[in-house]
């Protein structure tokens, strides 16, 4: 499996950063839970840092990494954090450093052989990877079938294969660390329908949709939504949230 192309992210790298859900503080907490330590962490893959704020909050350094230089300028400044443009399966890194190494709804875009080498190089002995991702985004029985199909139609015809991982809740990754059993967890918001609106355009596949076909397959899908929801009130979304988490031995 080879490294993503950082153009699938580029382009929709404000709406990354605006409108994609936010982790709960109890996945947090759990995962804080297992550590010997809390002095260094990695976010691998980035994005705009919404993992990496969390993380800076908790750990006196943060470094972090992606690929998208775009995404990166769009990402949470903090003086704990450094950020670097570099893929993850070959980062320059310290080795032995790292307390904790997550990586949030981006490893299913990795070469995984050469990403584990990576954390198992950075990583001090007994330090975690945290695999985390959420699944689709749901609202109620009458709108979700207009979100799976537009969800169909845009990853069916762009890195389906990749997203497969996601649909399986990355039950079927490779993960050779010593593994800690994990709960599920939830992200709820209360949206707008601009919200929703920029969440779907914050999807690889739109833009590559868009790109390509010459039009936005997000418009028809939020047509049909603006027809069963109101266009003031804001609405209650969710997000299943699930993760692999190992501890890293030598």
């Amino acid at each position: 499996m080879s490294t993503v192309n950082q153009n699938n992210f580029s382009k929709q790298a404000e709406f990354y950063s605006r409108y994609r859900p936010v982790y709960p503080p109890l996945m947090y907490e759990f995962l804080f839970r297992h550590l010997e330590r809390k002095q260094y962490a990695w976010d691998c893959g980035t994005g705009s840092g919404q993992v990496a704020g969390y993380l800076a909050d908790h750990f006196e350094l943060v470094y972090a990494n992606d690929i998208s230089a775009e995404q990166l300028d769009q990402a949470v400044k903090k003086d704990n954090i450094q950020y670097v443009n570099k893929p993850a399966e070959n980062t320059g890194f310290p080795s032995g450093l790292f307390d904790m190494v997550t990586v949030a709804q981006a490893i299913h875009w990795f070469d995984f052989d050469r990403f584990y080498e990576e954390v198992r190089r950075t990583t001090r002995q007994n330090g975690l990877l945290a695999v985390i991702g959420y699944g689709k985004v749901q609202i109620n029985r009458e709108i979700d079938p207009a979100i799976n199909d537009l969800y169909e139609r845009a990853f069916s015809t762009y890195f389906w294969q990749n997203r497969e991982y996601l649909n399986q809740e990355y039950r079927t990754i490779p993960f050779p660390f010593d593994e800690i059993a994990a709960p599920r967890f939830s992200i709820k918001c209360h949206w707008t329908l601009n919200d929703l609106e920029g969440y779907f355009n914050s999807w690889s596949p739109v833009q590559k949709f868009k790109s390509e076909k010459g039009y936005n397959p997000a418009n028809e899908t939020m047509k049909i939504i603006t027809g069963k929801l109101s266009t003031v009130k804001p609405f209650e979304v969710r997000f299943p949230v699930f993760m692999r988490l190992g501890r890293v031995s030598k």
